[in-house]
């Protein structure tokens, strides 16, 4: 995998673009042949991704999206500050369209000027996740992947260098 750089949401969104076609024909050869190794070679892709890009020199996700906020979540973010749940989601989230809690505000209103989160340890269960280059069943979240292709240098990078496998 070539060394990985940092792009801002916006070039990622053109870059995305580029290469739509590429892409959408490997994600619809995905989709269809349901490939036995695809997990094993998209893991193996994060592995050597994550080996060269420190999440800390980007920090897309947290700038330019809001992650699902589980009330599990919520409830434990409120707690590490030292708010009710009730207070804690009045403050910060509202519902979107999908009935999902999400930050009212983006950039994270956790992410510190270094990049830093300051409720890391605390953090919801989609950002602890993300980009999902290493679940399982990856074939079932192909969609979300073409989308964070515009977010995430990380998932940019292994994407591209599926297109240039033999599925």
């Amino acid at each position: 995998m070539e060394n990985i750089r940092y792009f801002k949401p916006k070039e990622l969104k053109e870059m995305t673009a580029n290469r739509k076609q590429d892409f959408s024909m490997l994600f619809q050869k995905l989709k269809k042949k349901k490939p036995k190794n695809l997990d094993q070679v998209v893991h193996q892709l994060h592995e050597e991704a994550f080996d060269q890009f420190d999440c800390l020199d980007c920090a897309n996700c947290c700038s330019s999206i809001s992650p699902i906020v589980t009330d599990k979540d919520a409830e434990r973010l409120a707690k590490s500050q030292k708010q009710k749940a009730i207070d804690f989601i009045d403050q910060h989230l509202y519902m979107d369209e999908d009935h999902d809690y999400v930050f009212k505000e983006i950039p994270c209103p956790f992410l510190m000027a270094d990049n830093y989160c300051c409720v890391y340890e605390n953090r919801p269960r989609a950002c602890r996740e993300y980009p999902h280059t290493d679940r399982k069943r990856f074939y079932q979240i192909l969609n979300l992947s073409k989308k964070n292709c515009e977010i995430c240098p990380v998932v940019f990078a292994i994407v591209d260098e599926m297109t240039k496998m033999d599925w």
